[in-house]
């Protein structure tokens, strides 16, 4: 166990070394093996397995007799509707059963795991993704193209308003294609595919599906339905989805108990859509409606009155300790969103134009934060997000789109912990992306520039910013089922009104926030390479990036009194520099194993770390398929997290095992439904784990031995 310790330490300290022992597996193992004769061309496509650009989920048996090649996956974030295999960028897709297996209540939980991405844990309740140690505005979470506005990027306690368990597709984006949707998506794009505005009338005249799941940790039940019917030119979509699960049981050996108070988590989403659709494309609108209502674990009530005096944490004299456990019970988030959206395509419109998108999306949101049953603080933001994309025919061998998106936001926060003034924000943007191919290359250049300006209504103070962002890419097939691919993005993002204007008291993250209305705007110059092979018994993808940015802005720690942090949002420049590969082996006709593993290292100019980053990690996982039932057994590993920020302490590291088992098939007669049941087990060595990502790490630890078991159902 010492020496398994000792090697996981010295992988986390070496990335690189770690990167190149991934590549030199993975082209040791590709020539060990000659590959067969009817491997896919150059331009074969890639497709869903855990060494694919295009999904991390393991591909189902392939018979010896034939060479496997991966299954074409579109990109529809990419803007030029690109097939995996075609991306030069890092590109990670979720779908079909892998999607169904991993889809947890938050879309953090639900990516958590796949290369290069981790989360940033708050309990059950809010979770959002975080790509290569960028988090926050830095990643951009889109419905269908147009912008989510929510709550999620001001605090890690706010839930990321979308339903994995609605989702149809799930796609990770990096590289110019990013651009698109705005040059602060310096971390990546999550754009979360769904049904609800009609875009085909189904064959049968409906189509639709229904699914239900329970989890033993939380006691959590979950139950999903969508429904899609149309006729002539009209589709009408109804979907829903309700889940309901209490406190749950922490890794063996916790000090704090058995469960973590404050973690449960119930809500409802559901969702009515129209749309006109025609040969030439359609146009469709949706309403949303979304309720949460969760724990917020290690809020701290005993800092309350607390304040700052310059560089100092001033607390009252009757200020009960941190680490003195309040007797009531855990404050509550109570959530609402309702969303309208607007969605339309229209092919080939006039000459020299191929297509016409239209992307918006109306929000009104807002989220109460209630303690003994009194209201607190209730965040109010009222945004909209527009884009139209106009995709013109090639010209002297360019294809491409141009594009104008537009955007305000109104956020404001009334009550105790109103600790961000009344903002208005405007945003626009102007983008391009273009694509041009030759012989086996493929070239990529986007270019974007945004204005935004930031009113604080209640000072009048007003701060405007703007930037170009740049990127250029390319991909190599140089050879059949191989693709060398590289990108150098240039991107420029603006502050948010929070990192602006924040002063005061968040106690559910244990800090006192004070913004600086004199930040600029952050400069990011990111390199990525990537390798990776697509046919053959296999296949591997690796990728390793550098990211420099000029004035980054973080929140750094100046003072730190009984656990309560006072933050001082400051620049600094900073470089991030990581890894994330992946190599599958076929071993058999019906088995195959995955090794993967990622690392993000940051540091700041003046040498000290970037708060919070994620721990390096590996994992080895042997898949299996035998007719209708497939299954898998994972081992993962997270080494010790001591790369630490002032005031920050290291993380434990820790293993799990993760097994999972399905059964499906199709009924015989004229509906023909697909069913699928299937059972997962995730630490079933139910090992007690902390998130070094997570502000409550040690009051919220991840959970333990959790099974779930469910059953879906498509006709």
């Amino acid at each position: 166990m010492k020496s398994s310790q000792k090697t996981s330490a010295t992988l986390a300290r070496r990335p690189v070394a770690l990167a190149v022992g991934l590549l030199l597996a993975s082209v040791g193992l590709a020539h060990a093996q000659s590959v067969p004769s009817a491997a896919a061309p150059a331009s074969a496509p890639a497709a869903a397995n855990p060494a694919a650009t295009t999904s991390t989920a393991t591909p189902a048996a392939t018979p010896a007799a034939e060479a496997p090649t991966l299954a074409t996956v579109t990109v529809s974030a990419s803007g030029l509707q690109l097939g995996g295999s075609d991306m030069g960028a890092p590109l990670a897709v979720l779908e079909g059963d892998e999607l169904v297996q991993r889809r947890a209540a938050t879309l953090g939980d639900t990516l958590d795991g796949m290369p290069g991405i981790s989360a940033s844990h708050f309990g059950a309740g809010a979770s959002r993704p975080i790509i290569r140690g960028m988090d926050g505005p830095r990643v951009k979470i889109l419905s269908d193209g147009a912008e989510l506005q929510d709550a999620s990027t001001v605090s890690p306690d706010h839930a990321v308003a979308s339903s994995p368990l609605l989702a149809r597709q799930i796609e990770v984006l990096r590289g110019p294609s990013a651009l698109l949707y705005g040059g602060g998506a310096v971390g990546g794009v999550v754009n979360v595919l769904d049904d609800k505005v009609p875009t085909a009338i189904p064959e049968k005249g409906y189509a639709g599906s229904a699914e239900l799941r329970a989890s033993s940790s939380a006691r959590e039940k979950a139950g999903v339905f969508a429904l899609t019917g149309g006729t002539g030119h009209l589709a009408l979509h109804v979907e829903g989805a309700a889940n309901d699960a209490q406190d749950y049981r922490a890794g063996s050996g916790w000090s704090q108990g058995a469960r973590v108070p404050g973690s449960y988590q119930r809500g409802d989403t559901g969702s009515v859509g129209l749309s006109w659709i025609d040969t030439d494309g359609y146009l469709g609108a949706a309403y949303t409606r979304q309720t949460a209502k969760y724990g917020l674990p290690g809020d701290d009530a005993a800092h309350a009155g607390c304040g700052a005096e310059g560089n100092r944490l001033v607390c009252p004299a009757d200020a009960a300790p941190a680490q003195a456990a309040s007797d009531a019970t855990a404050p509550m988030v109570d959530l609402l969103s309702e969303r309208w959206d607007l969605r339309g395509e229209l092919r080939n419109p006039f000459a020299g134009i191929a297509a016409v998108r239209l992307r918006s999306g109306l929000t009104r949101y807002r989220h109460s934060e209630i303690e003994d049953g009194a209201v607190g603080t209730t965040f109010n933001n009222r945004a909209y997000d527009s884009r139209i994309e106009l995709e013109h025919l090639p010209i002297a061998g360019w294809r491409g789109l141009v594009g104008l998106q537009l955007g305000q936001r109104k956020f404001r926060a009334d009550g105790e912990e109103s600790y961000i003034q009344p903002t208005a924000t405007h945003k626009v943007g102007l983008f391009a992306l273009e694509e041009y191919q030759w012989r086996d290359w493929r070239f990529e250049a986007a270019l974007r520039h945004d204005r935004q300006s930031v009113e604080a209504q209640s000072s009048g103070s007003e701060r405007d910013h703007h930037g170009t962002s740049a990127s250029l890419g390319a991909l190599w097939k140089f050879t059949p089922g191989y693709a060398l691919g590289a990108s150098f993005t240039r991107a420029v993002r603006l502050p948010t009104a929070e990192e602006l204007y924040a002063q005061g008291l968040h106690l559910a993250t244990r800090t006192y926030e004070r913004g600086n209305a004199d930040l600029r705007a952050e400069t990011a110059q990111n390199i990525d390479l990537s390798l990776r092979k697509t046919a053959g018994d296999t296949s591997f993808e690796l990728s390793v990036f550098r990211n420099h940015i000029a004035n980054y802005i973080y929140g750094r720690t100046v003072d730190e009194l009984g656990g309560l942090q006072l933050l001082q949002y400051s620049q600094q420049d900073a470089t991030f520099t990581g890894f994330e590969g992946q190599v599958h082996q076929r071993l058999t006709r019906h088995l195959g194993l995955t090794l993967r593993g990622d690392a993000v290292r940051a540091h700041l100019n003046d040498g000290s770390r970037v708060p919070r980053m994620p721990a390096a990690r590996a994992g080895l996982r042997l898949d299996g398929s035998w007719g209708p039932w497939q299954g898998y057994t994972e081992w993962l590993q997270v080494v010790r997290q001591d790369r630490t920020a002032a005031f920050e302490t290291p993380t434990p590291g820790y293993g799990m095992l993760n097994v999972g088992l399905s059964y499906g098939g199709t009924s015989s007669g004229a509906l023909g439904q697909r069913w699928q049941l299937y059972l997962k087990a995730n630490n079933l060595n139910n090992r007690l784990a902390y998130a070094s990502t997570s502000f409550i790490k040690t009051a919220a630890p991840l959970m333990g031995r959790d099974i779930t078991l469910g059953l879906r159902v498509e006709f």
